[in-house]
């Protein structure tokens, strides 16, 4: 990759603006930037002149094929392709796509995720084109990012919500500016940028490791002798095969126009990340996705294998993907941008408020929205925020904000300049606040950074939440404040009420502290839901359904099936991992353990042949050891099979899901125990699976 090009190539395999710009009649253009822009109708004859356009500049790329590209309720995209060819009268063909094929598709919904909306018969479901989010060639084949429903017109994807929630929070955030005189702007969107962490081991290891491939995580392995205590891969030298790696991804990510910017070794060993600069959140949600897969295409191209389960490895760091989150709008304007005097910017803080009021009245919603069975294993441990959400401001926002809830002067604070103790190193200011890495949910100057996602996980669920929530309190605020007779000393109450009443939220410290879960509970009344068993009902309360009913994210129906869904998934999940868990337990570990047990014992016979009276005391104990362990292990397969056989008895999905969180994961980590102390008295040379030092060091 030569860095000169990068600029040439960027975006090559995007059907970007610059390219509409070029290839659209004037008036077509127009008209797509007003339905791209301000949520303007799309015209037919518009439709039919961009997919001449679309279809000539994908032909022209070496795209033979065309896919109408969602994000069902799987977790992953979906696509089904079609050529560009048509028959033509002469015997041969021409390569045709209308703009009723770019707008609508209709791909099978019977097999994927509804939740009840849709009978295993009632097949159909439609793709429908999202025009704010560019269309691109991957593999050939023109993708053209869709949102998907049921024939009834029910959403069955992450992309629907997502978009309505955008429209609702553009819808009441433009409100809230025109009160405060602001009728230049057309529209407000919210803007992220998730950080991707992910780990990389080699194909061989991988290849050997069932529990891998089938669960993406590893089920069983003793802790290696070295893991992340010297702190030494964090931002550490990166090697040459990972480097490589990167090299690789990161031109096949420009390509696409995804502007991947940081790359660096994350915290534990084979543990890295890449952060993207910010795009608005519908295309920051399909880039993400795309993202992921490239990133496991580009490691199998380099013999690795990209991990990006939430906890691969025990003992070691999980992968996270925090979402930056800021809202802004459409003249550039930074919503969330304090100025150079918060105290005195009024729009700013009643902005800041309404966060804090969303995350608060809500912070059920957004647990619900990172659940997953992986991501239950991350939360909470101290390398990840705590199941429990909070707001971190930092010391000035928080000081400020006192002040305004006492009624007093804020005296404000200078910025500290550092200064290292050594004359040729340059002085510079320090930031007025830190960071928080403990907090769920941390200001960091002009975004808010949501931690808790999991490295799998789409960023939709989560964005589509927050920005629901934010939509809320600024309903809220913009109702009271549109008839008030005095509007300054409305506005300020509102503010000094929501600092009052949510305050709660407000947490700077550790977040990893014991005493903070009691006092987040005991004291503050948060809500602490660690597993996706214990939130996700709670997606069904009424005040939850009611707010995201009202500002038309989801219907009740929608709601109702997504809950559904969720649990399902995680039910499914872990039951997979108890199956591949007791296929390796069987079939690997306990073979393992007894043709271990049996060498020594063979040892000992020929010992004590050639020395009658030899005590053998290594053989004989560990003999011993193992033998008491295979029983074990034997017994805590058969415990395990049994609960697993008594969740077919599960009143229903909610029953089920419980029964996992209080019986198979208990059962789960007692089987795992007893094989993990197995491996370490086993030979090498018998054990069947890689050890955890050869997985996170086999990248060289």
């Amino acid at each position: 990759m030569e860095t000169a090009k990068v600029p040439e190539y960027f975006g090559s395999m995007v059907f970007d603006d610059r390219v509409m710009r070029s290839v659209l009649p004037g008036k077509v253009y127009t008209s797509l930037r007003k339905t791209i822009d301000e949520g303007k109708k799309l015209r037919p004859e518009v439709a039919e002149s961009v997919a001449k356009a679309m279809r000539d500049w994908a032909v022209e790329k070496g795209a033979t094929h065309f896919t109408h590209w969602f994000q069902p309720l799987t977790g992953v995209t979906a696509e089904k392709h079609d050529s560009f060819i048509e028959p033509s009268p002469d015997g041969g063909v021409i390569m045709a796509f209308s703009g009723k094929t770019l707008i609508q598709g209709e791909p099978d919904a019977s097999s994927f995720p509804t939740g009840g909306i849709r009978a295993t018969f009632e097949a159909r479901g439609y793709t429908a084109w999202d025009p704010t989010s560019y269309a691109f060639i991957k593999d050939k084949t023109l993708c053209i990012p869709t949102a998907f429903c049921s024939y009834g017109g029910e959403a069955l994807d992450k992309k629907t919500p997502l978009l309505r929630s955008m429209e609702a929070l553009n819808k009441q955030a433009l409100r809230i500016l025109r009160l405060f005189g602001n009728d230049k702007v057309k529209y407000v969107h919210t803007s992220v940028g998730p950080e991707q962490e992910y780990f990389l081991i080699t194909k061989e290891m991988y290849d050997k490791r069932p529990d891998l491939k089938y669960t993406g995580r590893t089920l069983f392995g003793a802790r290696s002798p070295k893991g992340q205590e010297m702190d030494d891969h964090y931002f550490g030298v990166i090697k040459p095969r990972v480097k490589d790696f990167m090299d690789d991804l990161d031109e096949e990510l420009w390509k696409l126009g995804i502007l991947a910017k940081t790359e660096h070794n994350e915290v534990a060993p084979a543990q890295h990340e890449l952060a993207p600069i910010y795009s608005k959140t519908n295309i920051a949600t399909d880039q993400n996705q795309l993202m992921m897969e490239i990133m496991k295409k580009v490691a199998a191209r380099h013999g690795l294998v990209c991990l990006l389960h939430e906890k691969p490895f025990e003992g070691v760091n999980g992968s996270g993907k925090h979402n930056n989150w800021s809202l802004s709008t459409d003249t550039g304007s930074n919503l969330l941008s304090p100025g150079d005097t918060p105290y005195e910017n009024a729009q700013f803080l009643l902005i800041l408020c309404a966060v804090i009021k969303a995350v608060d009245d809500y912070q059920d919603l957004l647990r619900i929205s990172v659940a997953t069975a992986g991501n239950d294993h991350r939360l909470g441990a101290n390398e990840a925020p705590p199941a429990i959400i909070s707001v971190f401001l930092g010391d000035e926002l928080t000081a400020i904000l006192d002040a305004i809830e006492a009624g007093t002067p804020y005296s404000g604070s200078e910025k500290k300049i550092m200064k290292l103790g050594v004359d040729v190193l340059p002085r510079f200011a320090r930031d007025n606040t830190d960071r928080n890495r403990t907090s769920p949910f941390a200001f960091t100057g002009n975004k808010f950074e949501f931690r808790s996602l999991g490295s799998s996980n789409s960023i939709a669920c989560a964005n589509m939440m927050l920005n629901s929530a934010v939509a809320e309190s600024l309903k809220i605020y913009a109702d009271r404040l549109e008839g008030a007779e005095n509007f300054e000393e409305v506005l300020h109450e509102m503010i000094r009420k929501t600092i009052r009443d949510h305050k709660r939220i407000l947490f700077n410290g550790n977040g990893y502290d014991e005493a903070w879960v009691k006092e987040a509970t005991e004291v503050r009344g948060l809500s602490n839901y660690p597993t996706t068993a214990d939130c996700m009902p709670h997606l069904l309360d009424e005040k939850n359904v009611s707010m995201l009913t009202s500002h038309g994210v989801f219907s009740k129906e929608e709601l109702q099936s997504r809950c559904d869904i969720m649990l399902e998934n995680y039910c499914k999940q872990v039951r997979i991992e108890v199956n591949t868990m007791l296929e390796i337990t069987r079939r690997m570990i306990l073979p393992a353990v007894e043709n271990y047990a049996d060498q020594l014992s063979q040892t000992v016979v020929r010992k004590k042949a050639v020395c009658d009276g030899m005590t053998c005391v290594y053989e004989t104990t560990i003999v011993k050891k193992l033998s008491a362990l295979a029983d074990e292990l034997f017994l805590k397969a058969e415990e395990l099979e049994r609960a697993a056989e008594d969740l077919n008895g599960a009143e229903d999905i909610l029953a089920e899901s419980r029964a996992i969180r209080d019986c198979i994961l208990p059962g789960m980590q007692e089987l795992r125990r007893a094989a993990d102390a197995a491996e370490t008295y086993v030979g090498k040379n018998c054990w069947p699976l890689p050890s955890y030092g050869e997985l996170l060091f086999s990248v060289k």
